[in-house]
């Protein structure tokens, strides 16, 4: 093992020795490279004659660049846009997305979590905790309605297994029940579990009360004191979009920071859906846990072996990306903007609801609960899903997502909020068109 690998290994062990038991076997060996990067980076605060280090190209002391692309990016300089990120992400960067957690989580107050470490995008992020923390073998507790890309991220890819669970109870909200039964069953079985929460919840669009979260809270607690070393990701791509009085404001990561030295809390979370800028990839892994002592060299070693596992996976995030999302986050524009955006899709949201109160879809479909971020799903009564599909793409250029045998998911954050009405007009049209043909 890499003798950096081993002194980070040693701080966690010194910090808290549960989470080396929690590390992947790649984990543990994984460390951020003292090399060229480091060098340059030292070189980079000293070398004030020349700096011949870092592998990217200057002319006249300034950063190359064609006209052509630079043009295309106003009012942020080459420096800052076209040359390397690096592996953590550009410090202010960081430290802004830092700040805007403790912001939106109240309950983060008075608790110490690591600076986040920058990934390209929220996919990547789910990909490097993988890398990081989970072995071929590992349990991840997931529920059955899901976001399809966990399974090639987690079980293709790192050979962890899924156990699911049933999303929904019969009398509606979340199954806690069900919920609870996995966590106690493979935690019984298992030295070690991995707990994915996702809200609002990609697909159906539900995210939990303020009471479902206090009891997940304690489930997990409970489990980590009986003496499982649990792990709890939570994927707050779509954090903010909360359309209900009732439903949880905030990140369950806030409330399981550093309940017991048996828990670890990852929030994956990112600028693409939050800020509407899909496309710059710009995502973040942040850790919260319980460490003896000052928990930043604990933080600064889980940092590292992050930062190094994201240098020998795509080396870096883009710096243009971060760059943009930054000035973004620093206009004053900013928060007027988000909310302006929060209020549009609110109202989608609302007027969904609305349309489908009516009962003259009562036979055709029930609908899942949802509360929250980009979708919403019907569970058709009478129909398959990839029938029908199939038939409004093709008869009413309507495209819509099949979830398995029943279940159709629909992203009304692409629809205008008077498109609502005929959307759904069309989806039992082409309901009845299916009935008719049996």
């Amino acid at each position: 093992m890499n003798p950096i690998a081993k002194q980070l290994n040693e701080i966690l062990e010194a910090g808290n020795p549960f989470l080396m038991e929690m590390l992947s076997e790649t984990g543990k060996k994984l460390f951020f490279p003292k090399g060229i990067l480091t060098q340059s980076a030292e070189a980079k605060e000293k070398a004030h004659k020349f700096n011949a280090t870092a592998g990217i190209a200057k002319q006249e002391g300034q950063t190359m660049c064609f006209d052509s692309v630079v043009d295309s990016v106003q009012d942020i300089r080459p420096s800052q846009s076209l040359t390397y990120a690096p592996s953590f992400g550009i410090p202010e960067m960081r430290k802004v997305w830092q700040a805007s957690l403790y912001r939106k989580n109240p309950s983060l107050s008075g608790k110490r979590i690591s600076l986040p470490v920058v990934t390209n995008g929220i996919t990547h992020a789910i990909s490097m905790f993988g890398d990081v923390w989970l072995n071929p073998g590992d349990v991840v507790i997931l529920p059955e309605m899901m976001w399809g890309n966990y399974n090639m991220i987690l079980n293709v890819r790192r050979g962890a297994r899924i156990r699911h669970y049933p999303l929904f109870a019969e009398s509606g909200g979340y199954n806690l029940k069900a919920f609870e039964s996995a966590v106690r069953e493979e935690a019984a079985a298992c030295g070690k579990i991995c707990v994915i929460l996702n809200f609002p919840q990609n697909p159906s669009g539900y995210s939990i009360s303020v009471a479902e979260g206090e009891r997940m809270v304690e489930i997990l607690t409970d489990v980590a004191e009986k003496g499982t070393q649990v792990i709890v990701a939570t994927d707050d791509s779509y954090f903010g979009l909360f359309y209900e009085e009732e439903t949880l404001k905030e990140s369950l990561f806030a409330r399981l920071c550093g309940v017991h030295p048996r828990l670890l809390a990852v929030k994956l979370d990112g600028a693409t859906k939050e800020n509407f800028v899909w496309g710059l990839r710009v995502g973040f892994v942040t850790y919260g846990c319980a460490a003896e002592g000052d928990p930043e060299p604990v933080y600064d070693a889980l940092a590292k072996k992050t930062a190094g596992c994201i240098r020998g996976n795509i080396s870096n995030a883009s710096h243009l990306g971060q760059r943009i999302v930054l000035k973004s986050m620093e206009d004053e524009r900013f928060e007027a903007e988000k909310q302006e955006k929060f209020n549009i899709l609110k109202g989608r949201a609302m007027r969904v609801k609305e349309v489908l109160a009516d009962d003259r879809f009562k036979d055709a479909w029930d609908v899942y609960p949802f509360n929250s971020g980009y979708f919403m799903c019907l569970r058709l009564k009478t129909v398959d899903a990839e029938t029908l599909r199939v038939h409004l793409l093709d008869k009413y250029g309507v495209g819509l997502i099949a979830i398995g045998e029943k279940n159709l998911r629909i992203a009304f954050s692409c629809i205008d909020e008077h498109q609502v009405s005929e959307l759904f007009d069309i989806i039992l049209k082409g309901v009845e068109d299916l009935n008719r043909t049996d």
